[in-house]
């Protein structure tokens, strides 16, 4: 049965201020996020939203792109709020002036109601226009001194009802010759290795198979670049987790995929697994190979 009073985040303010940005730190954490939705259709969008289980954390960004129905914001969301089944929050999101005029020329474009071409008047006409919902705010955010870094992280902390995701790390094999993945952070090349392929009785087998992995990891090449490949690791990845990243791939390649690469990743993940991070593994072309 839907929920009898449910949550409703109403995200708007200057233009320019970081309402892009909002929405999808607010999709991230898992808001049902509308962008540019009319006021004049708050009321019918929850009557879409109020008897459906499918929706518990809504958000809708209005801004003065919808411009003529702009002034109708404050009276749809008194209705709403009169009807008993919402609770409304309200974040408005601001800026400086200057901030505002050197954001738009870096983007080289215009305010909504600059149609004269001057950037001051039409943010100067646009706040004179919502200083009525600004006053009924129930966040003021002043985005002049935020990275986009930092506005993230503010709306996380006041807007999460969950825990961060934990750091983890997909240390990955494959094979160059079958293509790069295209969602690796680090991407290590071991093809200057000595290769278990021109071993006739190796050849078969992956970097799975202890023969392998030992022909591999006790060769003195190995043994030395192996070291200063974990030692960086060790340097770079407290930084990748200071700088909010949650999951980070880690690709090892080699010609095939098969032995060198599949041995390096196996290692890989034994040790960073013994130095605290969740691992996960994956031999992305090792399912091409079959023993015969």
């Amino acid at each position: 049965m839907a929920d009898k009073k449910k949550q409703l985040l109403i995200v708007t303010g200057m233009s320019g201020a970081g309402k892009t940005v909002t929405a999808h730190a607010l999709e991230d954490m898992g808001y049902f996020v509308v962008d540019n939705l009319p006021p004049t259709l708050l009321g019918s969008f929850w009557d879409l939203i109020v008897n459906s289980d499918d929706f518990t954390k809504v958000a809708v960004v209005i801004d003065l792109r919808v411009k003529n129905f702009y002034r109708d914001l404050l009276d749809e969301v008194n209705s709403l709020e009169d009807n008993g089944t919402v609770q409304t929050t309200i974040v408005f999101l601001d800026a400086s002036n200057d901030t505002l005029v050197a954001r738009y020329k870096e983007t080289r474009r215009l305010p909504p109601l600059a149609s004269s071409g001057r950037l001051l008047d039409g943010i100067e006409q646009e706040r004179q226009i919502l200083t009525g919902i600004r006053n009924r705010a129930n966040y003021i955010i002043d985005t002049s001194e935020l990275t986009t870094k930092q506005l993230k992280q503010k709306l996380l902390k006041e807007f999460s009802d969950r825990q961060r995701q934990p750091f983890s790390i997909e240390v990955m094999s494959f094979g160059f010759k079958y293509g790069m993945p295209i969602d690796a952070d680090i991407v290590m090349d071991v093809r200057f290795l000595p290769n278990p392929f021109y071993i006739p009785k190796l050849r078969p087998f992956t970097g799975l198979d202890k023969r392998v992995f030992d022909y591999v990891m006790d060769k003195e090449t190995t043994q030395t670049f192996y070291v200063k490949l974990l030692d960086l690791l060790k340097i770079a990845l407290p930084g990748y987790i200071k700088e909010g990243k949650e999951k980070l791939t880690i690709a090892i390649g080699c010609t095939g995929g098969q032995h060198r690469s599949v041995a390096i990743a196996q290692q890989l993940a034994r040790d960073l697994t013994k130095g605290g991070y969740q691992v996960d593994i994956t031999h992305r072309e090792i399912s091409r190979y079959t023993r015969k």
